[in-house]
């Protein structure tokens, strides 16, 4: 394979698909913005963030709308789940056709999900490349003699004072075949479009967030836990917050005869302890994009479905957030009074009335004696 495949894709200097076909858009999106006027690199990931966020829009707003069908119509999976208490599979075969019946889509949801994967993989390699700095590099040893050959082009520069980092270069040649076997070192103009050139190197760090680097672990708003060394992120903490409350508007209200209800209660809690762990490990620009992104999703489903099901939260139910128990509910009997169960006991249950005699056949009407009885009984005596 060559080293270079499908070179000036979009003025680019070095295009190796398909991984730079979705890398590299937002790659120079993200420079872009940071060359901006007023424009620091975190408001580039906040403006970044909004602008994904808006053009996926619709594919959210498809996945909320199914969501709050799904929540409307709890009362009719409840009613299923009674119904059949004790068969799951039955359970799980009706209420996949109740599903179908009313046109919801159980996992509809799914796209955006897959979709935000690439693009946090993606943000994850923008931030480490934008910085130009790469820490904790060992150069392997079948990788030594194009290590070498990077530095003698001035590709490569030791960071004097830390051991194991360096410095990539903002500007160099794009073509060398060295870079197939560290592509992590080519220079950053060689990726992005013609008129998005750097002159100088990015400045990941941000003066108004207390000089926090966003290319490094959050240092700045966090607490190193003594005896495990981690650190405990404020950013993760505001990030793990957000996750609770976006998954916890749309979650199933728990249910025991709900197979699924235990693990969707486990997820709610789940994703942000992984929030907070994330923060002690990835770059705290790719928290700050957790951040932003999950506070727009949670306006976006507040004003498609208001506080779905995050109240009662922890048994506070406040006046302003009304309890979201009106949905599709299945026809029930009207319920039965005092008065009407009383009523019930003293008088018989109602029988059907015969149909009256017809009066051309001369039957007599009920307890007056038939003509000729009288006669008949003489005889006999």
């Amino acid at each position: 394979m060559t080293p270079i495949i499908g070179a000036g894709f979009l003025g680019i200097e070095h295009f190796t698909p398909p991984w730079d076909i979705f890398f590299l858009p937002l790659f120079n999106l993200l420079i872009f913005l940071y060359q901006l006027p007023l424009i620091d690199f975190a408001l580039a990931i906040i403006v970044f963030t909004i602008v994904i966020r808006t053009i996926l829009a619709p594919l959210f707003v498809r996945q909320i709308r199914s969501q709050k069908e799904m929540q409307r119509m709890q009362p009719l999976v409840r009613e299923l789940q009674r119904k059949h208490k004790g068969n799951r599979q039955k359970i799980a075969e009706e209420t996949m056709a109740l599903y179908k019946e009313h046109g919801v889509n159980q996992f509809g949801g799914c796209l955006p999900v897959v979709l935000q994967l690439p693009i946090l993989f993606a943000l994850y390699q923008a931030l480490i490349r934008a910085s130009g700095v790469i820490q904790g590099f060992t150069v392997p040893t079948d990788k030594q003699a194009a290590f070498d050959s990077l530095q003698q082009a001035g590709v490569i520069d030791a960071v004097a004072g830390q051991l194991n980092t360096y410095q990539v270069a903002f500007e160099g040649p794009c073509n060398l075949p060295e870079y197939v076997q560290l592509p992590q070192f080519l220079p950053l103009n060689c990726q992005l479009i013609n008129p998005i050139k750097l002159t100088a190197h990015v400045d990941t760090t941000v003066a108004w967030l207390g000089g926090l680097d966003l290319a490094q672990v959050d240092h700045v708003f966090a607490i190193t836990l003594p005896g495990i060394g981690f650190a405990l992120s404020f950013l993760a903490l505001i990030a793990a917050v957000l996750q609770f409350v976006q998954v916890k508007m749309t979650s199933p209200r728990p249910n025991a005869d709900d197979p699924t209800s235990s693990m969707t209660s486990t997820m709610t809690y789940t994703f942000p302890l992984l929030t907070i762990i994330w923060g002690g490990i990835f770059p705290s620009g790719l928290i700050l994009y957790w951040i932003v992104y999950t506070a727009y999703l949670v306006v976006q489903q507040y004003l498609i479905m208001g506080w779905g099901n995050l109240f009662p939260l922890f048994g506070w139910q406040p006046g302003w957030a009304p309890s979201p128990e009106a949905g599709i509910t299945p026809a029930s009997r009207p319920k039965r009074t005092d008065t009407d169960a009383a009523s019930t006991e003293e008088a018989p249950p109602a029988t059907p009335r015969a149909p009256s005699p017809s009066p051309a056949r001369g039957n007599p009407r009920p307890g007056s004696r038939p003509k000729g009885s009288a006669k008949r009984r003489g005889r006999r005596r």
